[in-house]
């Protein structure tokens, strides 16, 4: 096996939501492989920047409300400008807003298809647009979900949302692997995570998700991170348009 085929040395990748769960394993494994991480949260990164440290590797932390696209825009252009060339972005952050369709609000609707589903076309249409005019292959990773395949109880935006980013990451491949720019999505099962939190503090409604998962046991960011640092490495380099399930076995049940 060609081991530089899974290296990140001298690349810079863009973490979104890199603070926490799934963004800080992804940033960590980043940095594991070599590569340069460049997180962007609205909250303080000092436990992702630690944890890179003591294996050896750089976080350049950056704040934003991600929830202001225009802004989001702009800072992309910034850091492109300062750090590029940029050989990579993982869209992973993301909300959830729990509550059964009858009651769902328009306002959570919107924050959620705004953060999960519209930053992710702003940022990548960014992200593409300077890479094309570069002329320099890169990556795009964005984190689907298995409520892109399904529809879930209680998270009619989240599942929406998640349908969404599954559609638009192939329409952008597309569009842009002719342009060298692969783009592809992990659809993770159930992890442990912020955003899981109240369904693993349920005891009937954990219980019935580990019934289901063959591997009888909740996902961990580094169940995550390892694939996206596959879909960023040269190994990966064949595909593109591609959602990868990450769950257990979940649906293959």
């Amino acid at each position: 096996m060609n081991q530089s085929a899974f290296s990140l040395e001298r690349r810079n990748v863009i973490v979104t939501g890199a603070n926490t769960g799934i963004g800080q394993g992804i940033a960590l494994a980043i940095a594991e492989a070599g590569g340069h991480v460049i997180g962007i949260a609205r909250s303080s990164m000092d436990e992702t920047a630690d944890l890179i440290a003591r294996a050896g590797g750089e976080l350049t932390p950056i704040h934003c409300d991600l929830g202001d696209t225009s802004a989001a825009r702009a800072l992309l252009a910034e850091l492109l400008a300062r750090h590029g060339p940029v050989h990579g972005l993982v869209n992973n952050a993301g909300i959830i807003r729990r509550a059964d369709a009858l009651q769902h609000s328009e306002a959570d609707w919107d924050d959620v298809l705004q953060l999960n589903l519209k930053l992710v076309f702003v940022l990548s249409q960014a992200f593409a647009a300077a890479a094309i005019e570069r002329g320099h292959p890169a990556r795009i990773v964005n984190i689907a979900s298995l409520l892109s395949f399904q529809g879930g109880i209680r998270v009619a935006a989240y599942a929406a949302s998640k349908h969404g980013v599954a559609g638009l990451t192939k329409a952008m491949a597309n569009e842009w692997t002719a342009h060298g720019i692969n783009v592809n999505a992990i659809a993770p099962g159930y992890v442990t995570s912020n955003n899981t939190e109240a369904l693993r503090n349920d005891p009937d409604r954990s219980a019935a998700i580990l019934a289901r998962i063959p591997a009888a046991r909740w996902g961990t960011p580094a169940d995550i991170a390892n694939v996206a640092v596959f879909l960023l490495a040269e190994a990966s380099s064949y595909m593109s348009g591609a959602i990868v399930p990450v769950d257990g076995g979940w649906l293959g049940r």
